[in-house]
């Protein structure tokens, strides 16, 4: 019996765009003689659409997406009663990146109906999405990182002055402004004077009611790809050569610009601390499936991590796919398979604790 795979993509997410590009190319990868998949894709409003099992490639991006009437309760009700049938072995694949998809929200629906998926449970979802708990929890672990603090909504409106004060004296300028709760680069500025860094405060709020402000480190960005449940693997390391100052979102997915260098230009002691530096930060924040840190390195080979993305972007373009394939030959098709792997076997051990607790 074939699986079915029930790959969620799109969502009410800012990064519902990046999205669909992920999902078409984890879509076509799938093979169809041995898997039933079935695209779902949920619209900027939250609803879910069916679109059927699919029966070859997609050719276009514009097939992945339709309209509905129905409601999100609706729709939700709806395609659970339809689908994830007793008797049929299936697993879902989220491909959302951000709010709803990549913060243990959707995670923690699976969870309640019991259903196996790919990738990252609740908690670690949701604190490698928050930039700040994330941050706190790589302090305690002696991960290096930028110098960083945190201003919430509230006291943005409060006192604008203690806010300006509070950077200035602790960050200093040049410092980067980023929503705590977004990927894809979206909503990030950088602020070398007080007229930049309100309206980039400004920006950030637009998206969270919580910004990271963070020291600029001067150095070339680097990305290591972790896979793995108990026994998580790093890949080698990668970077990108660019021509911005940073990776903003049309670098990462409209332009195909970004030249990938893999492995990266690093001695191997330091490569290797990394992907040593990288299963930590898996372990920490109690990953499961896969992640892909991100650094910064010093023309000195002195290295900082930036952030975890609990769900990387997979297209293209994307790093995470090209650096399994540099280090021991995977290709995007395995990589997909390996993943939906992880995700049975992460199920399996939880229903096995369950079931030691019923006997019990």
């Amino acid at each position: 019996m074939k699986i079915n795979v029930y790959v969620f993509y799109g969502g009410k997410s800012v990064e519902h765009d990046a999205s669909l590009l992920s999902a078409f190319s984890v879509i076509n990868s799938l093979d169809k003689n041995k898997y039933n998949v079935y695209p779902v894709y949920i619209t900027r409003n939250g609803v879910w659409c069916e679109m059927g099992r699919l029966k070859s490639n997609l050719k276009d991006i514009n097939q992945m997406q339709t309209h509905s009437s129905a409601t999100v309760t609706n729709s939700i009700g709806e395609f659970i009663y339809k689908n994830f049938k007793k008797n049929e072995k299936c697993i879902a694949f989220p491909v959302l990146h951000g709010t709803n998809g990549e913060d243990g929200t959707i995670q923690g629906l699976f969870e309640i109906l019991n259903i196996p998926y790919v990738g990252n449970g609740v908690l670690s979802s949701a604190v490698g999405i928050d930039k700040v708990m994330m941050k706190d929890i790589f302090s305690l672990g002696n991960i290096p990182q930028a110098k960083y603090t945190s201003i919430r909504l509230h006291a943005w409106k409060t006192d604008e002055a203690k806010v300006f004060e509070q950077i200035e004296n602790y960050i200093g300028y040049p410092c980067f402004i980023k929503p705590a709760k977004l990927g894809s680069s979206v909503g990030i500025n950088r602020c070398e004077n007080r007229t930049q860094l309100r309206e980039a405060i400004k920006e950030a709020f637009l998206y969270d009611n919580k910004i990271i402000i963070e020291e600029e480190l001067i150095g070339k960005e680097m990305q290591i790809a972790v896979i793995g449940n108990d026994c998580p693997k790093a890949s080698v390391v990668g970077e990108y050569i660019q021509e911005r100052q940073f990776m903003d979102y049309a670098a990462k997915y409209i332009d195909g610009k970004l030249v990938p260098v893999i492995p990266a230009r690093l001695s191997i002691e330091t490569s290797e601390a990394m992907r040593e530096t990288a299963i930590q930060a898996f372990k920490l924040l109690n990953c499961y499936g896969l992640v892909r840190v991100d650094y910064f390195v010093t023309d000195e080979d002195k290295f900082y991590v930036n952030e975890v993305n609990t769900l990387p972007g997979f297209t293209a373009y994307s790093m995470f796919p090209a650096l399994w394939e540099k280090t021991d030959g995977t290709t995007y098709s395995e990589l997909i398979e390996k993943l939906i792997k992880l995700g049975f076997c992460m199920h399996k051990q939880k229903n096995s604790f369950l079931n030691m607790r019923w006997e019990k």
